[in-house]
């Protein structure tokens, strides 16, 4: 172990669409989390593995705090809870757009919090004015009872350098827990139903997205490509025929813009081939959540 080596686990907390994985893709500097301009497009627990010459720190991208609806929401709360209980500290990412009604219900989990806190003001780039800033930032000081609120733009990079040292400072000397090679804890299929979720928020309105779930059930790494077999679960066979979309057209596109992705993300050329089935009220049925990843 190098001398003075530091390393350990940081959790970002914050609402639905505050900008945590834009933050922790942003610190890492490679896209880990998916991001959309939809609330609760994050619905696992995802390590993004930051290592440089003097530390390495292991971010947990969760989701946006809620109040459960479905079995769905309550296991992500779960993982929300078990980031916390791992983390050597904690990024508090409040946005530039969060009215206090937001956190009102999350205010006693954030002050229960006994870890060493680094509050964030995200989206500072959509302000005004320093002025405009300093206000939000006093509110918040207020809000919270902390001593210190950092403003920063997970988008533009503003005070991401800062925000570095900051962590860093917190976390206790120790060996890494990961190669240096390492990005992320997850596997490829993981990533790649990620991949094609994200482009199913981006193409798709309303209530569909939060409706459907992507499991890969092929991955085979042949000598001209990777071949991938991914299925889309819907909830309702309306559901169903909106991703296929008159004579599969809405399929076709998505199978477009998630192989461009995904080609991209692996460096190789793929076939994917999508195949959407009904398995109603998955979000309330713990069996077939468990089958899709959750509650592990």
């Amino acid at each position: 172990m190098k001398k003075n080596f530091r390393s350990g686990f940081v959790m970002l907390l914050g609402n639905p669409n505050a900008g945590k994985s834009t933050l922790m893709n942003a610190l890492v500097g490679e896209k880990i989390s998916i991001v959309t301009h939809k609330v609760q497009t994050t619905r696992h627990r995802i390590k993004g593995i930051l290592t440089e010459e003097n530390f390495q720190i292991v971010f947990s991208d969760t989701p946006g705090l809620l109040q459960p609806k479905y079995e769905l929401h309550k296991s992500m709360m779960d993982e929300v809870m078990n980031a916390l209980e791992d983390a050597d500290a904690v990024l508090v990412l409040i946005s530039a757009f969060d009215k206090e009604e937001d956190w009102v219900n999350n205010l006693e989990l954030v002050h229960a919090v006994t870890k060493p806190k680094i509050f964030l003001l995200n989206k500072c780039d959509a302000l005004k004015s320093e002025e405009e800033i300093q206000e939000r930032i006093s509110k918040w000081k207020l809000f919270f009872s902390c001593e210190e609120i950092l403003p920063i733009s997970a988008l533009s990079g503003m005070n991401i350098s800062d925000l570095k040292e900051k962590i860093v400072s917190l976390l206790p000397e120790s060996p890494p827990y990961y190669s240096e090679e390492e990005l992320t804890d997850r596997n490829e299929r993981f990533l790649v139903s990620e991949i094609i979720r994200e482009k199913i928020f981006l193409q798709f309105r309303q209530e569909l997205p939060y409706s459907t779930e992507v499991f890969v059930t092929e991955f085979k790494d042949k000598e001209k490509l990777i071949h991938i077999v991914a299925t889309i679960f819907a909830e309702r066979e309306t559901q169903k025929g909106i991703l296929l979309g008159n004579k599969g057209s809405a399929i076709k596109k998505l199978g477009i813009t998630s192989r461009e992705e995904i080609e991209k993300f692996l460096g190789r050329k793929i076939y994917l081939e999508l195949t959407v089935k009904v398995k109603e009220n998955w979000r309330n049925n713990k069996n077939i959540l468990k089958q899709l990843g959750y509650n592990q």
